[in-house]
């Protein structure tokens, strides 16, 4: 199976936002993101089912994978940016129509809970998908200018990315030297792991896998990593990216644990190929734009990335 690079992003274009996963607290968060897009030259249209509630979740699952199919299917939409993460992609999985996504193919960005959603659309058909910036998060906000600045170049551009900046903080970390090249493949580790064993789970053969998480403790990150490796996914892989897991340290201080910078380099040494940590990408204002399924090249020893070709054509 070839792979499919959606359209680029022209001023003028119609973005559909939806919410594929949880409810958002604040509604006004959507119209701030909607002006944002405005402000910027572009049309939104906001899903029939956005801003419903069903619990945790945004809705029915036949609410949100309706709102997902109608972006799809309605000509005038060329991206497909989520409203934030949360939980509930992994349950639209077995609903989706991948076969409307591969006839439509679209810019789909998000992050965090969006992972599922975006690696199963990987698998059965070969989408690339964007890792960045939601409408109801870093968009309702006033978005950082790194994270900007690399997000509409790389849903704009047809031309190759190549060399990709990273800010001055977080610094990156060579944890294994060495360079590699492959497809960027991952998101969010509980996620990942998530589709493990299952028909959603990508083929991670010469990928660069790229992880990031938040609130997990450093026990639970340990297990997930472990499975990832059980499951054959570190010896496929040529190179992994580790970004910021927030928030993820022991609930109980008074408990013996490692920290996660402790379960990451263990990991790593495990790996034995090339590892860059603390990279500007998960649950924090600045971040890379990451095109899931796309040719890259990493460099541990040197500490940079390039975007082998453009993400969009």
């Amino acid at each position: 199976m070839t792979t499919t690079y959606p359209p680029k992003l022209k001023k003028g274009d119609l973005i559909g936002i939806i919410s594929p996963s949880s409810p958002i607290a604040d509604p006004s968060r959507i119209e701030r993101g909607v002006r944002y897009l405005e402000s910027l030259g572009y049309r939104a249209l906001v899903g029939e089912n956005v801003g419903k509630t069903n619990g945790y979740l945004a809705g029915t699952d036949e609410q949100r994978v309706a709102d997902l199919h109608a972006m799809f299917y309605d000509s005038r939409v060329k991206a497909i940016i989520c409203v934030r993460g949360g939980y509930g992609t992994p349950r639209l999985l077995s609903l989706f129509n991948y076969r409307l996504a591969a006839r439509n193919p679209k810019i789909l960005v998000g992050f965090s809970d969006v992972t599922a959603l975006q690696l199963a659309l990987w698998k059965k058909c070969r989408l690339i998908t964007f890792h960045g910036p939601m409408a109801g998060v870093e968009m309702a906000n006033q978005i950082d200018p790194f994270t900007e600045e690399l997000f509409w170049r790389v849903l704009t551009s047809s031309k190759k990315i190549g060399a990709i900046p990273f800010p001055s903080e977080p610094a990156p970390e060579s944890l294994v030297q060495g360079k590699t090249i492959g497809r960027l493949l991952g998101g969010n580790l509980s996620l990942v792991a998530s589709l493990m064993g299952t028909k959603y789970q990508p083929d991670f053969t010469n990928s660069i896998l790229f992880l990031e998480e938040i609130a997990e403790e450093p026990y639970r990150i340990d297990r997930m990593l472990t499975q990832l490796r059980n499951g054959s996914v570190f010896s496929k892989a040529s190179g992994m990216l580790f970004g910021q897991f927030t928030d993820c340290k022991p609930l109980d201080g008074t408990k013996p644990s490692l920290s996660t910078p402790q379960v990451l380099e263990e990991a790593a040494l495990k790996f034995g190929k090339p590892v860059l940590a603390n990279l500007p990408f998960g649950h924090v204002p600045k971040k890379l734009t990451l095109p899931s399924g796309l040719r890259v090249k990493m460099n541990a020893t040197t500490n940079t990335l390039h975007f082998l070709e453009a993400a969009v054509r």
